[in-house]
């Protein structure tokens, strides 16, 4: 284990890395069944924003709030506050994972969706569907480049056995390295990006909604809940 550390190399990342999350692509009015006045519904937001820190206050409630909280907790803070069992963190510590492409961040989603989600809870039922939305999020460090030890250590890629990979991530993030990049394991023309420190993300912009459908023994994915654009097969 100890070779797999020696020589690794940095990569220096300053790109935007998509983010793909669970949204509904309608977005919904929280206060709507409060009162049938904008006007209340207005009030609600301001009483709401009143009671949160300072950094969320806006000038105008109404168009950012929506995002203020979403932008930030979902998006980019959520994983490291919600630790939970990946590829990379036995559950100990939370990981943020991005992708190079909006093609890997499906397959990426859609395996984890289909098989962790569903299956294990018994779900995974023909007509399942899943509203998605894929962010930019900006990034900016020195992360640890383990493409190149994939020959080597094919493990890091294993389909199904996380054990090696958490070895390396619990170290790293240890260390405090700021994160790695490695291969995709279910798009292996991707990348993946699993990052262990929140500081080096920042301005995440919305990039487009998707949704998966289970048909049979695939999941078709449709681009703003309408155009087919990929089926993948289980």
């Amino acid at each position: 284990m100890e070779s797999l550390f020696k020589d690794l190399k940095l990569l220096d990342i300053h790109q935007d890395l998509l983010r793909n999350i669970p949204s509904l692509i309608r977005s919904e009015n929280l206060f709507d069944d409060l009162s049938d006045s904008p006007e209340d519904w207005n009030t609600a937001i301001q009483v709401e924003l009143d009671g949160k820190p300072k950094d969320f206050i806006s000038p105008t409630p109404i168009i950012h709030r929506p995002f203020e909280d979403s932008a930030w907790n979902n998006v980019i803070d959520y994983p490291f506050k919600n630790s939970n069992n990946s590829r990379f963190s036995a559950g100990s510590y939370g990981v943020w994972y991005g992708a190079d492409s909006v093609e890997t961040t499906i397959y990426e989603s859609a395996y984890h969706w289909y098989t962790v989600l569903l299956s294990d809870a018994g779900f995974n039922q023909d007509g399942m569907i899943t509203e998605r939305v894929v962010y930019y999020v900006r990034c900016d460090a020195a992360l640890i480049n383990l493409k190149e030890k994939i020959a080597e250590y094919p493990q890091i890629i294993d389909p199904n056995d996380y054990a090696y990979c958490q070895f390396i991530g619990s170290r790293l993030h240890h260390e405090g390295h700021p994160g790695l990049v490695s291969q995709s394991v279910r798009n292996i023309k991707g990348e993946t990006y699993a990052i262990f420190r929140p500081q080096v993300l920042s301005a995440s912009q919305i990039y487009r909604y998707y949704s998966y459908e289970i048909k049979g023994n695939d999941i078709l994915v449709f681009e703003d809940g309408k155009k087919k654009i990929l089926k993948i097969s289980n």
